[in-house]
């Protein structure tokens, strides 16, 4: 099945049942309030909500309603986990070879994997606000899954049942600010700012034989200002399987339900299949020409992720953003442009 959450003015919006086209939704608050209560009683939740994914697909329902994903949340508003990890070793060789470090010792055994902000995840349809367009404003295409109650120390061949569901992810990395901070050895902070998640989130038999239990095979689209910039695909070069990254996240902890595994910038070795993110296509441009020639996202400019079955329909939605100034530039930007001129832009309009 299908779920999103739509925005009712509180934190954690309201869980809806999504149709298999994307056309059609329902609302599902009678089943439970959000998507975060439906986890946390699965047992109870998944078969209801089952239940009104079938209606909605065999039928209209009554309070059945257009889906428009302008009005959708994250999924999962705020979650208590997300932990992203680097799954694909294709992406750390080319980033690492392009500035002349070697692979870190074990890479191939354990998975790299931080601990990034869940208290405030962004739409699918939401802006990008930036505050610095010099902090090197990068995007990154990534695969997540959205777990149940995790026992501490579970073994990664029985991690597969505990998935409920999958989503997209853009991973926003701020590049430039990222090296001082790796200087302080103590990881990402200020660097990983916004993480924004496809409009609905979809059960593993949505997936179909893409799906085999451990990787997703399918290509995820990746474009810039209506370009594509690649389309590598998810389960081809991945060398830890979301078994093995849950396995991982859960060696000394138990993981609650609503944790959120992200599989790190989807990466293939075929050139051919291009890059999901301005890092690697910036390191692949300076192994063969010496220098970066990519620019890093502006103001104004437009991301879109999206994966298609083999039929060509979506089966997430489109993350689909703009990258803008944040409020607080704006404002400084209009007190400096007052203390220039003499005058604020409200006086001038008058």
């Amino acid at each position: 099945m299908k779920l999103a959450t739509l925005k009712d003015s509180t934190r954690d919006g309201t869980l809806i049942v999504v149709s298999r086209d994307l056309l059609r939704a329902h609302k599902a608050d009678h089943i439970a309030p959000t998507l975060q209560a439906a986890l946390d009683d699965w047992n109870y939740c998944g078969p209801l909500l089952e239940q009104l994914f079938n209606e909605l697909n065999d039928s209209t329902p009554r309070y059945a309603f257009e889906l428009d994903t302008t009005l959708l949340m994250a999924p999962l508003p705020r979650a208590y986990q997300w932990a992203d990890a680097s799954a694909f070793l294709n992406h750390i060789e080319l980033v690492r070879k392009s500035l002349g470090q070697d692979m870190p010792p074990n890479y191939k055994r354990d998975p790299l994997m931080y601990q990034g902000g869940s208290d405030s995840m962004l739409g699918a349809r939401d802006d990008l606000p930036v505050e610095d367009e010099s902090w090197g404003i990068d995007l990154e295409a990534e695969l997540a899954v959205v777990t149940g109650d995790i026992p501490m120390g579970i073994e990664r061949d029985k991690v597969a049942p505990h998935l409920r569901l999958f989503m997209l992810v853009n991973d926003v990395s701020l590049r430039n600010l990222m090296p001082a901070e790796f200087a302080k050895g103590f990881g990402f902070f200020n660097s990983k700012t916004w993480t924004s998640f496809s409009p609905v989130a979809v059960t593993p038999d949505e997936l179909g034989d893409a799906w085999d239990g451990k990787r997703l095979h399918l290509p995820m689209r990746v474009e810039v200002n209506g370009e594509l910039l690649g389309t590598p695909d998810c389960g081809t070069d991945m060398q830890f399987h979301f078994g093995r990254l849950v396995e991982h996240a859960a060696r000394t902890r138990p993981l609650g339900a609503g944790t959120i595994i992200g599989s790190g910038t989807i990466s293939n070795r075929d050139g051919t299949r291009g890059s999901a993110c301005l890092l690697e296509k910036r390191a692949l441009e300076t192994i063969e020409h010496g220098e970066a020639r990519t620019p890093w996202l502006s103001f104004g400019d437009r991301v879109r992720i999206e994966m298609l079955d083999a039929s060509g329909q979506s089966i997430f939605g489109a993350i689909d953003q703009k990258v803008v100034a944040t409020t607080k530039r704006s404002a400084r930007e209009a007190e400096a442009a007052e203390a220039t001129t003499g005058s604020s832009p409200e006086t001038e309009a008058a």
